[in-house]
């Protein structure tokens, strides 16, 4: 492969992997695009931009809206009749994947994925979609250490490479208006230590539960939407081993 690409949302996973990227191979050698849609903040771009800059590497912007648009009208009759749900926010994700991919093969760059453990372990990241790849960077590192390595990073350099709003604004997919992690999600510092529980130490949910003290029906969501999204994690790109 003659480079790497990689897609940026202005979040810090992307921006993590990015950056990991930049220093192992070189700036010159990383390409990022970002690729707002309807419901992506200023931030998505502004961000994206600000920590190309910062790192050196080559940059560029591409909307989704058209292609959303177009799976909008393809799928009228189908859907007709329906509510939205996950299925309209996962064509976003999977148009970007497409795009990222199209320019992948056109200039025969790898494309790096950016789901970190938490996402894969609950099935957070998008098959087909921000999962679409050859190498997965951050799938043995769970959310709470890539903020971890962000303020690294940073600290490291002596200067803001990964932006400051990167890493303070709320975890948010962007695929509907006002939406967050936090919606469906636990708290990272409390979803981590559930799946390092069950992921790392292989232990049962009553002992989850007596080791945590957090509620049994949270647990026990947790561990069954690790369950359940084992078949996209078989479907994975590989990744780099940093754990147990």
């Amino acid at each position: 492969f003659a480079k790497t690409r990689i897609g940026l949302s202005g979040g810090i996973d992307s921006a993590v992997t990015c950056a990991r990227a930049a220093n192992a191979l070189g700036p010159e050698r990383v390409v990022g695009i970002t690729m707002p849609s309807a419901y992506s903040s200023s931030g998505s771009v502004s961000d994206s931009q600000a920590l190309a800059d910062a790192l050196g590497i080559e940059f560029h912007e591409v909307s989704i809206r058209p292609a959303v648009d177009a799976f909008g009208t393809m799928l009228t009759d189908v859907f007709a009749g329906t509510e939205e749900n996950v299925a309209e926010e996962n064509i976003q994700a999977r148009a970007r994947g497409l795009t990222l991919m199209a320019v992948s093969n056109k200039f025969n760059y790898l494309l790096l994925t950016t789901g970190n453990k938490s996402e894969m372990a609950v099935g957070y990241a998008t098959l087909y979609g921000d999962m679409s790849g050859g190498l997965a960077v951050l799938s043995d590192v769970f959310k709470q250490e890539v903020y971890a390595l962000a303020r690294h990073i940073n600290e490291r350099a002596g200067r803001e490479v990964i932006p400051s709003t990167t890493i303070t604004k709320p975890p948010s997919a962007e695929l509907k208006p006002g939406q967050q992690d936090s919606d469906s999600l636990p708290p990272y510092d409390v979803l981590d230590h559930i799946l390092r529980c069950y992921i790392e130490d292989h232990l049962p949910l009553d002992t989850i539960v007596t080791q945590t003290g957090y509620d049994a029906a949270l647990v026990g969501r947790i561990l069954r939407m690790v369950d359940r999204n084992e078949y996209q994690r078989r479907q994975a790109a590989p990744g780099l081993r940093v754990t147990t």
